[in-house]
């Protein structure tokens, strides 16, 4: 698997028809940039378990529930009750259970999606890892729909859901979500939702198939793969696996720009221009902007905190975005722009540029450096106007730390 990022064999051509255009004195070409769909097999994988469920082959394939024919997904309540905090028990009226024979299956769910299908893009990006893992088009069918299936629910506060991570207790992989985050999504917002589709294409072991758990506006370890069980439960708390690790169980994507690492180490003959390029994701607070800042430095590499004084009074410089494709063109077929959510109904076009919780790649071209060694730096700025890694709290809500690129012009 390779992150979502421009290729060292992209960025070299960029360069080279860069070299090419300033021996006529035009103007450069911009880079080459990745897709805005991240093929299936070509996202960053972060998968847990032992061995890795999409591993498995033949029968243990089958008996893991792994297949289209065989996926059941289980949904139950839980009979936990402890004072204070959680007086009486939660309730389902017509649990779905493997015992009962009544679990649920992909015939059922995509019968759902004839009447209630949505489509999302979303970028994945781990909590833990400093570069985005890829962009897709997921469908499938909320969360809420699918527990309707279930008839009266009582005393629930959160739900529950955990995929297959082979059948050792100590490898469950679990997270949540609140009631209100599941049933009270206001129209046109954000549910989650059953995916069962990336890109227009069935959703592979690797992605997590036959069917996981998307939640638009989180890290990846919200998004479940090898979805097997959703369970409802009246305890407040929340008990998602990652909270158990220092990190924060309730965290939003971050607003941040990641710098491509093609340039890193890089040498470039003196008259060539140099692209700074990289992915920037729109978390909660939106993406007013992306600026970079390139400083000449002497000797070894000079580290930098993000709220050094200098990092944060240099002469930052614009970014420019990628421009807006004809969605028609970059989305599946049969797939119509108008029904993406966080789309526009009449226009078909994303809200925001770049797509809420989603990312569009961006670049700055630097002309005429004197030969030496030198650093690039890119951040985010923000729709409330904070600079990346603004607000500065604990990394582990999410790894938005200002990234730095070393190369070097020789002559």
């Amino acid at each position: 698997m390779k992150p979502a990022h421009v290729s060292r064999r992209h960025f070299i051509r960029a360069t080279a028809l860069g070299a090419a255009a300033s021996l006529t004195h035009a103007e450069p070409p911009p880079p080459e940039l990745p897709p805005l769909l991240t093929p299936d097999l070509d996202f960053y994988d972060v998968s847990r378990g032992t061995p890795k469920p999409h591993t498995l082959a033949g029968e243990a394939l089958t008996q893991a529930r792994l297949t289209p024919e065989t996926w059941r997904c289980e949904i139950t309540a839980d009979a936990f009750i402890e004072d204070p905090h959680t007086k009486v028990p939660a309730t389902l009226e017509k649990p779905r259970t493997l015992a009962d024979g009544n679990a649920l299956d992909l015939p059922m769910l995509m019968e759902l999606g004839k009447k209630h299908e949505v489509h999302f893009l979303k970028a994945m990006q781990c909590l833990n890892i400093d570069t985005p893992l890829g962009q897709g088009l997921w469908s499938g069918v909320p969360l809420r729909e699918v527990l309707k299936l279930c008839g009266r629910m009582s005393n629930v506060r959160r739900i529950y859901f955990w995929g297959y991570h082979n059948d050792d207790p100590r490898q469950v992989f679990k997270s949540s979500v609140s009631y209100t985050q599941c049933f009270e999504t206001a129209p046109g917002d954000l549910p989650v939702f059953l995916a069962y589709r990336l890109n227009g294409a069935p959703l592979s072991l690797e992605r997590g198939g036959p069917v996981r758990m998307i939640v638009p506006w989180s890290h990846g370890y919200k998004s479940i793969k090898w979805l097997r069980h959703i369970f409802i439960t009246n305890d407040p708390r929340n008990n998602d696996t990652y909270a158990s690790g220092n990190n924060d169980p309730d965290s939003f994507l971050k607003t941040a720009a990641y710098v491509d690492k093609a340039l890193d180490g890089r040498k470039i003959p003196v008259g060539q221009p140099v692209f700074i390029t990289g992915q920037v994701i729109s978390g909660l607070s939106g993406v007013k902007h992306v600026e970079y800042w390139l400083r000449r430095v002497e000797g070894g590499p000079q580290a930098l905190a993000d709220d050094d004084p200098e990092l944060l009074n240099a002469p930052w410089k614009p970014c420019q975005l990628e421009t807006q494709p004809q969605w028609t063109t970059v989305l599946p077929k049969g797939v119509n722009p108008r029904q993406v959510l966080a789309f526009d109904v009449h226009n078909g076009t994303p809200l925001s540029w770049p797509p809420r919780y989603g990312m569009c790649s961006y670049y700055a071209m630097v002309s005429d450096l004197k030969p030496g060694r030198y650093e690039a730096r890119a951040r985010s700025v923000d729709l409330n106007g904070f600079a990346q890694p603004e607000p500065r709290p604990l990394q582990k809500t999410g790894k938005n730390g200002i990234q730095v690129r070393r190369f070097e012009i020789v002559s």
